[in-house]
């Protein structure tokens, strides 16, 4: 059997394969409320026979929000609106739903980006007053965050713990804890934005401590039987900045805590980074961490082809491949990889006798 198309346990979630949708920002939300743009968008993602389908950064907060169309989970509104979505991809799909669980930070309070996607000053309409770990604005031209204050800690560490439970209460399978792309747990993470001179600034561990705390509230928060996983930011991409072994050092540190699998991502925490983009770049960070702990790691970033994909495998530079953009523009791309990979995956019995002759017999019939 292909590698791709081994299972793969997460904590105590059973995985049919090894591959992972990873979340995608629609901004379509209504004051953080789903919509039926999502229950498209992730009812036809929930159909691709992917091991495991993560729905978009989700705020915990409605200040935690990158645009004034993402989704929250902050009240019961928009967790309503959110169990009306999932129970119509549930309805008809088994395949695990992740929520990721995210705080924007400095980088809140955006247009969304058909719109150009810059920042929103705090007294303009859809803009709000963004925080973050030291007063330091994302790019020269941004309304400069508020340095957060113990009370604020508690406030957002407290607001992930609420979502988490409203996670639970929704029965979504798994968590991943947003810590990656420059929002505000990267922020604190790398020394290029935490400026901070108390117990949350300064040295590896002092930075590491505000994550940590917010993934110890989740884990706390959420049943023991699900996991809690998170995704990072491999490196910064600049001098100066967080660095693959600084997230191996982290990646250990969450393990001993708890965490089920980690994913491992690059960038966007400062606009001067210098991206080396081309297929599979962020691999080599993702196999940094996998040689520096025992549980899952998960790359991503221009994985497009089944072959390379199972190459990552096969080669231990991760245990799974998560694709996003690729599955926008291709939502069937599982089935493509299985037929590829002399392989079989599941889809809805409406579709079993789409397979094209040549393709041989790929699909079986998804549980519902």
């Amino acid at each position: 059997m292909a590698r791709l198309f081994e299972p793969l346990t997460l904590g105590g979630l059973n995985l049919a394969n090894r591959i992972v949708i990873a979340p995608m920002c629609q901004y379509s939300a209504e004051d953080g409320a789903m919509t039926d743009w999502h229950q498209i968008h992730l009812g036809q993602l929930a159909m691709a026979g992917a091991g495991a389908l993560t729905i978009e950064a989700t705020a915990v907060s409605p200040d935690g929000r990158i645009t004034y169309g993402d989704v929250g989970l902050y009240d019961d509104r928009t967790q309503d609106a959110m169990l009306r979505v999932i129970d119509s991809v549930r309805r008809w799909s088994d395949v695990p739903l992740v929520v990721q669980l995210a705080h924007a930070g400095r980088k809140a309070s955006c247009a969304k980006p058909w719109h150009g996607g810059a920042q929103i000053a705090p007294d303009a309409d859809n803009g709000w007053q963004t925080v973050a770990p030291s007063a330091v604005p994302y790019a020269a031209t941004d309304h400069a965050p508020i340095a957060l204050d113990e009370a604020g800690l508690v406030r957002i560490r407290d607001a992930f713990a609420d979502a988490a439970q409203r996670a639970a209460r929704l029965g979504l399978d798994a968590i991943q804890i947003h810590a990656a792309h420059g929002y505000l747990l990267h922020e604190f993470l790398s020394p290029l934005s935490n400026h901070r001179d108390d117990a949350y600034g300064g040295s590896l561990a002092n930075r590491m401590r505000f994550p940590l705390e917010v993934f110890d509230a989740v884990r706390d928060a959420f049943p023991t039987d699900r996991p809690v996983t998170v995704r990072v930011s491999g490196t910064d991409w600049i001098e100066g900045g967080w660095t693959a072994d600084d997230t191996a050092q982290f990646a250990e540190v969450l393990e001993r805590r708890g965490c089920a699998a980690i994913h491992v991502s690059s960038g966007g925490l400062d606009p001067r980074q210098q991206i080396p983009v081309g297929p599979g770049y962020q691999v080599p960070l993702a196999r940094t961490v996998k040689d520096a702990v025992k549980m899952p790691v998960i790359a991503v970033g221009l994985i497009t082809d089944p072959h390379q994909a199972e190459q990552i495998l096969q080669e231990g530079h991760a245990d799974a491949i998560a694709i996003a953009r690729t599955a926008l523009w291709d939502p069937r791309w599982p089935w493509h990889a299985a037929a590829a990979l002399g392989a079989s995956v599941k889809a809805p019995p409406q579709y079993l006798r789409s397979e094209p002759h040549e393709a041989g017999r790929i699909l079986k019939e998804m549980e519902r």
